[in-house]
């Protein structure tokens, strides 16, 4: 029963912006779901779709439009996780057009999981200049941010898990950052357990404020409620609130190999998206969510 879940981050998603992470996330979608109905498997979709989302310059916060450091400069991280326990990411990335490419280079390609900076760019074949990374919408959040001062702001993150045909699950997710933070900042997308997380029961991917999903490790700790059999919507509703106790916000999709569908939020809005081909056919649905909720599809 192959199936594609995608979000394109949770947060506040601003309303001149929302028509535009719609169609980012039927682009990414349809990018995803090719890769599975081509034949690949389910890391092979959840590559192209989050490659997709970089690669849109009118929403999402990963790869051509990601947040702004404070000193101007885009510092990227992602990482892929398949369900046999494999991961490869990457951190500080300035001049990688594709993270999660790159993410998924060092998953197959090295012995380790987590290279960052010029470290890992230095597996990149195809360097690009950090500044083709900025967008004129980027330079004018940055603008506005440092006018109002305060503290960085959380930016939207996008992320993919699937399922293919021989029941393989994987995740990938991949960030920006925040807007505004601190150069060398690095918060849960990459981090196999925080932000993404794959194994045989669950693939997950998570958005929103990386400090507070870090020191949660909320993908692993939603993976071993599910294994303890606590329903989806409860264990999803226990992370968020794990979360918020830590001074963060956010949201979250799941996969679950029976093909359990489930995507939570406890922020304003989230963008998500999902398709799945089972026996009474085709089911999908995109949106921009509002006022938090939790759903669980069987």
């Amino acid at each position: 029963m192959a199936t594609l879940l995608i979000h394109g981050g949770a947060g506040r998603i601003r309303e001149d912006r929302r028509a535009a992470y719609e169609a980012g996330l039927a682009a990414a979608l349809d990018a995803g779901f090719a890769a599975l109905e081509a034949g690949g498997d389910a890391t092979d979709a959840v590559t192209a779709a989050v490659r997709r989302m970089e690669d849109d310059p009118h929403a999402f916060n990963a790869g051509t439009g990601s947040a702004p450091t404070s000193a101007g400069t885009v510092e990227c991280d992602a990482a892929v996780m398949r369900s046999d326990g494999a991961a490869g990411a990457v951190a500080c990335v300035a001049h990688v057009r594709n993270p999660v490419t790159l993410a998924r280079r060092i998953l197959e390609e090295s012995n380790h999981v987590l290279l960052v900076g010029p470290g890992a760019e230095a597996w990149e074949p195809a360097p690009v200049a950090n500044e083709t990374l900025l967008t004129d919408a980027a330079r004018a959040d940055l603008e506005r941010w440092r006018a109002r001062g305060g503290d960085p702001e959380a930016s939207a993150t996008c992320g993919a898990v699937a399922l293919d045909d021989a029941g393989r699950l994987a995740a990938a997710t991949s960030t920006g950052g925040v807007l505004g933070q601190h150069p060398g900042r690095v918060g849960d997308a990459p981090i196999p357990g925080a932000g993404t997380w794959a194994d045989e029961r669950v693939a997950v991917s998570c958005t929103g404020k990386g400090e507070a999903f870090l020191t949660t490790a909320a993908g692993r700790a939603l993976a071993c409620d599910l294994a303890a059999d606590v329903p989806p919507d409860d264990a999803v509703r226990a992370r968020l609130a794990a979360v918020r106790a830590a001074g963060g916000e956010g949201g979250l999709i799941a996969l679950q190999r029976d093909g359990t569908v489930v995507h939570g939020f406890d922020t304003p809005q989230m963008a998500f998206a999902w398709r799945r081909d089972g026996p009474d056919g085709r089911e999908e649905a995109c949106a921009v969510g509002q006022d938090g909720a939790v759903v669980v599809r069987p």
